[in-house]
Formats: C-alpha cells, structure tokens, sequence
C-alpha cells in the first residue's frame, strides 16, 4: 500500500477519514497547536484547507474497501474511461480506443495520481464528461448527456475550482453558440433538454460547497482554501497578486516552509525569474503528459489536425489551461487534469495525419507512429512513485505501535536542520480516539500541559531527523 509522503496527501486523507466518519468537519482540538500541520486549518474547526472532491473519492475507498487507496484507483479507473468514451465522440473507435490504451498507461497505471493520495483523477474526469458530452449534445440533445456534462461540471468545481473553471468555459460557450443559431435545437428543447439539466447539477453542487463551507469556515462564501491562505501564507495564490505579511507562526517547520515559497514567488517578479520558472514547470509538464519529445512528435502534424474544428477547440482550451497556469504563483502536474482529455485528442488526431505521411513514395509516417507507440511503450513504468526514508521510517513506526497495542502519544523533535518537507506530525479526524496521535514538542510548559491531556498514553520521543529514529519514552522537561 502506497505511503504518504507529500503535504497534500496528508491533508487529503483528514479529509477522508472526516467524510468516512460521517462529518464534513471536526471540531478544533484544546492542544491543536502541538498539531498544526501543512495544508491543514486548526481553526474555526479542524479541516483539510482542499476543496472536497478527492477527499471524497478517498472516503469512498475507506467507506467500500476499508482503504483510501481503493478511492483512488477507482477514480482513475473512472477517469479513463470516461477519456476513451469522449474520445469516441472525438474520433474514429480505434484511434479512440488507442488513446485510452495510451493515458491508461500513462496516467492511470505508473503515476502518482494512482500510486499516492494527491490526486488528478477526479479532475481529469470532470474534464472528460464536459468535453464527451459537448459533441454528442450538439448532434443529438438529449438530458442524459446534458446531465454527464453538468456532473463533469460539478467534479471540476469540487476538485479544481480554479483550472475547472477555465477549462469548461470554452465548452460553455461553444454549446450556447450552438444552441442560439438557427440550425439550433430550438428554445424549447434547449431549454429542457440542455439548459435545465445542466443548471439544476450546478445549482445542488453550489448549494452542496456553500453547507461545507458553511461546517468548516463558518461562512457559506469562504472556502477553507482561503481560510488557510489566510493564517499561514506568505505568497499568494496568483502572481499578479502582492505577498502577504508574514504571519506569526508558532512552529520554525512551518514558518522555513512558508518563506521558501515566498521566495518561489518573489523570483518570479523579476523577467528573468519568470522565464526560467515557467519554463521549468512547463518542461515538467510535457515530461508527465507527453514523455517530453516522446508523444510530442505528433504535434509536428498540428496544422492539418486543426482542420477539424472540435480539434480547434482542443487546442484552444489547453491554450487558455496554458495561459491560466502562467497566472499561478505555483505549478504542478495535476493542475492540468483537467484538460487530459483534449491533450490526448491532439496526440492521436496527429497521429493520424502522421500515418499517412509519405517519403519517395513510402508510408514513413506508419513507422513513426509505431516508433512512437512503441518507445512510449518501453518508458511507461520508468517514473514509479518513489518513496522517501522519512516516511518508510513513519509508517514503521506507526505500524508497530498499532501491532503493540495501547495508546501512545508521538512528541516529533526535528533538528535545526530539519527539511519542512519531511513532516512527521499528521492525525486523523478523531484525535483523541486515534491509537497513535503526533505532536510537536514545543517549550517544557506546553509538553506538560500535552502530556497531562494525554496521561492514559505512553509517551514517545521521536528525533525525526536522525538517520534510524528509533522510539525513547520520552521525560517531562527534556525539550532541548
């Protein structure tokens, strides 16, 4: 079973141990600053700072399986296909049902999206539904693919707000074009057929995010996200936005993390700055999707694919999901779930025209496709989620507590050298029931105070940054 290791997947699976208890939130804890943590908000109540969305696949996986992870390779597995489904509507069936074969493989098999807990697939569905749906609307209105659009709409919101947005308005404005020409399906079925289906899914999922918010910021209009931004950010979430001021923290893990980000912002305000970051996050992101030059060949062919009008939509879409990312303070892979299944369309629609490519009378093009196919074969399983010491040894440890038995309570001491992104001090939604809770030591007054809380519990030092922490009960008054 994957271990996690990032921030993000810690914060993930607080939020799916909360839905799995049945609670959209939890209340804070009388010592939650021995537990703050990364991307997690202690007050007004105890919650994931992340939209619900993988929180819930997650949830669903400890709900049905008794695992997390089962989430998320149901997601994935979902998420695929529905992408070989819009490609079908995208495409001839083999060439569609190759680009399944191709992101299944890609994304769906050997990377992190399905071997941890920090997401992509919700969101890479949410993008295939919408753009599945368009195409068959268009050529026959019917309210079932209305609604798979309105549910695409609805994953996106839940699971990528921001990029979800961008991408579904082109496919928004596309369909009310459509729907208010003359060759149109006429206002009275676009309206049943079309429009009513649709609003009512983003009507039930607006009013859903406005009662979450409403359990865990105690305002219906302010996400959790903000929340957090708000207590413990220094660099804001867009570039065009000025830096926050340094809050006080209480933890030097929390505030080294901070102020490296802070400076990932700050060396983008500078031409030069700018160019190198982004061109390095866009190199990662060719790399994740495409292998790099690997499924990037096929572009060659972009002038005659763009003859086709859906694949003009394709590509404006990631342009805009191209010019959105530029905004961010901050880029990783899963950011552009969304668009998936359009930047596989692009692959195979270029794949096509490069099959039939001739050179002195020969089908060259039929070689490199199999050239392409082949070698994107071969390097698939190279990039394996690949685990940290820090969290091999966390997990060890949780888990001989767990075959001990009893209650223990972990007080995690780092070094002045310790790296924030090898955080140890994470608990589930239910502190006080859980068999092993981490905290951070802090000053001698404060660890008696924990320690009083928790006097049913055998309390443990863990030195997390040694090279083989090992377990010492721990003394009252021995903080360094």
């Amino acid at each position: 079973m994957p271990q996690p290791m990032v921030h993000d997947e810690f914060s993930y699976l607080l939020a799916a141990d909360t839905f799995a208890s049945g609670r959209l939130s939890n209340p804070t804890h009388p010592m939650w600053v021995h537990f703050e943590s990364f991307h997690i908000i202690q007050q007004p109540t105890y919650a994931s700072k992340y939209p619900p969305g993988q929180g819930l696949a997650l949830a669903a996986g400890q709900v049905l399986g008794g695992h997390p992870i089962l989430g998320v390779w149901l997601s994935m597995s979902l998420a695929c296909g529905a992408i070989t489904w819009m490609l079908q509507a995208w495409l001839p069936p083999w060439w569609a049902l190759l680009g399944g074969l191709l992101v299944t493989a890609r994304v769906g098999i050997f990377s992190y999206w399905s071997q941890s807990y920090w997401g992509g697939g919700v969101a890479a569905l949410g993008g295939a539904l919408v753009y599945g749906a368009l195409p068959r609307l268009v050529r026959q209105p019917r309210m079932r693919e209305a609604l798979l659009m309105g549910s695409g709409l609805s994953l996106l919101a839940i699971s990528r707000p921001y990029e979800g947005f961008i991408v579904s308005l082109p496919a928004i404005v596309t369909l009310l074009v459509w729907m208010g020409r003359k060759a149109g399906p006429g206002a009275r079925v676009a309206l049943r057929r079309i429009a009513a289906p649709i609003l009512a899914m983003l009507v039930l999922t607006g009013g859903a995010l406005g009662v979450y918010n409403l359990r865990v910021t105690g305002n219906a209009l302010l996400m959790p996200y903000l929340v957090h931004d708000r207590t413990y950010s220094i660099m804001p979430v867009f570039l065009w936005q000025a830096p926050r001021p340094e809050p006080t923290y209480r933890h030097k893990a929390l505030r080294d993390f901070h102020r490296g980000f802070a400076g990932h912002y700050l060396r983008q305000r500078s031409i030069v700055g700018l160019m190198k970051i982004k061109a390095y996050d866009f190199t990662l992101l060719s790399l994740f999707y495409l292998f790099g030059p690997v499924l990037m060949v096929p572009f060659v062919m972009l002038p005659w694919a763009l003859r086709d009008r859906w694949m003009r939509l394709a590509a404006l879409t990631c342009g805009l999901m191209g010019v959105a990312l530029l905004a961010e303070s901050s880029i990783l892979n899963h950011y552009a779930a969304p668009i998936t299944c359009l930047l596989f369309a692009l692959v195979v629609q270029g794949m096509r025209h490069l099959r039939v490519w001739r050179r002195h009378r020969r089908l060259t093009g039929q070689l490199l496709v199999w050239t392409i196919v082949g070698a994107f074969v071969l390097l698939t399983p190279w990039p394996l989620v690949k685990r940290k010491p820090w969290s091999q040894n966390r997990a060890r440890m949780l888990s001989q507590l767990e075959e001990e038995g009893g209650r223990h309570l972990m007080l995690v001491r780092y070094s002045p050298r310790h790296h924030p992104g090898d955080e140890w001090v994470y608990n589930g939604a239910n502190i006080d029931a859980t068999k092993v809770v981490w905290a951070r030591e802090m000053d001698a007054e404060q660890n008696r105070t924990l320690l009083a809380y928790f006097k049913g519990r055998r309390a443990w030092l863990v030195e997390a940054d040694a090279d083989w922490p090992t377990l010492t009960p721990y003394l009252v008054g021995s903080a360094p």
